[in-house]
This record gives C-alpha cells, structure tokens and sequence, in this order.
C-alpha cells in the first residue's frame, strides 16, 4: 500500500476537511476489513498472553473470547481452530525471529563469521524477550500441532539466510566448503539451540549478559569452524 503525500504548507489552505487517512472517510469494506486485521492481531496478543500464564499447550479460545469481551462462537469467525491460533503465531514470531537475524546480519563489521555471529546473538536475544513464543517455534510443545507450509515459510527463509551467511564465510575462506552442506546447517542450527534451550531451562529469568548459558552464544562461530576449518579437505 502506497502512503499518501503528506501536503505542503501550501496545500493546507485547499485540503479536504476529511483525510485520506481519516478512518471514517475510508470504504466501509475498507474500515471492516481493517478492524478485522486488528481484531485478530488482539486476539493473538491475548492469546500470547494467555499461553504465559497457562502454559503454551494449555491455550483455551473460550478463555480468549473472555478476555476479549465475547462470545466463544463469534471468535470462530477470525479463527475456526485452536491450532488456526496457534498457526498464527507461529507465523508471526517466524517473521520476527527472521527479520531480527537478518537484520543483525546485515549490520555485521564483516560478512561470514562475524554475520554469523552477530545472526546468533541477535536471535538469541530475541528468544530470551519472547520465551513463550520461541516455545512455540522452536519445541513443538503442543500435540498434533504442525504449521502450515505459509506460516513455516519465514523459517525456511531463516535457513535460506544462514546458508547464505556461511556460503560467504566459505568464500572468505574461514570454513571448509562442507559447512554449507545440510549436515553442516543443521550442525549450525543445532550450536544455537542448545545454549538457548539449558538458558531458558535453567535461568529463565536471568538477563541475557549474565546467562551462564547465553555467555556461550559469543563462542558458537568459533565452534563451527573447529568442526569445519577451512584447511581441512579431507573431510
């Protein structure tokens, strides 16, 4: 959606009395289609809110529509499942996560193992501020839940990034060619998930900088090339 121009001085004295960004000089379809967007997004954040206090397999959508000051059947309208809720979120802290990453990347001092490691650091961060969403992503705590192939896709990005992020360490000759090979990513995935997982099942309310666990993270690019180092082509 384009934004519209914001008027010059010069302007003002000729402008509508109602804005385009009036709410309620907006289509009606428009206004509904918005406020079904946002209602659903609350409902999500309650959601969210409701998976801390009871546990993330333990989400009610009656207790949802409570919250929300609604009847259970009027909820089904925004989503028809349980697993539709939880669907939803993966997606969103998906785009998150993803976006946080690629964003540390992309500020790294230097691509390869220094985006790696910015990558790591970035997203570790962001799992210890969103501990029951990461749940969620990354343990699969409910039974029989599994995303949906639009709600996984901001995962497969992830991947997508971090091979991209170790093909140029490869490039700059910090790590063997093999390190971009699907055992090597998943070595890399794997090197993230354990310091985050005894961190949050340890001391989960511990900061980040004073993790025992979390003060490990820094350390993790220089693991993954002890077990791919470039010299070595034997492997």
């Amino acid at each position: 959606m384009t934004a519209s121009e914001a008027p010059t001085p010069d302007d003002t004295a000729t402008a509508s009395p109602a804005p385009v960004s009036d709410p309620a000089s907006a289509p009606v379809g428009d206004r509904r289609s918005r406020r079904r967007a946002e209602t659903r997004e609350e409902i999500l954040d309650i959601a969210l809110d409701l998976m801390a206090e009871e546990g993330v397999a333990g989400l009610s959508l009656a207790a949802v529509a409570r919250h929300l000051g609604i009847r259970p059947p009027s909820l089904y309208k925004y989503f028809p499942s349980r697993h539709a809720v939880y669907d939803a979120l993966f997606q969103r802290g998906q785009e998150q996560y993803r976006d946080t990453v690629a964003a540390a990347a992309a500020r790294a001092p230097e691509p390869g193992l220094a985006a790696i490691g910015a990558a790591f650091d970035a997203g570790a961060r962001w799992i210890m501020r969103n501990q029951t969403l990461s749940q969620l992503l990354f343990w699969r705590p409910v039974p029989k839940f599994a995303p949906t192939p639009q709600a996984y896709a901001p995962a497969l990005d992830i991947r997508d990034l971090m091979r991209g992020l170790v093909a140029a360490a490869v490039d700059r000759g910090e790590l063997h060619p093999l390190a971009a090979a699907p055992e090597g990513l998943d070595l890399l995935a794997a090197l993230i998930t354990g310091p985050v997982s005894q961190q949050l099942a340890n001391e989960p309310d511990v900061a980040f900088e004073d993790g025992r666990y979390m003060r490990l993270v820094a350390r993790l690019p220089d693991l993954f090339a002890a077990a791919y180092p470039p010299a070595d082509t034997a492997r």
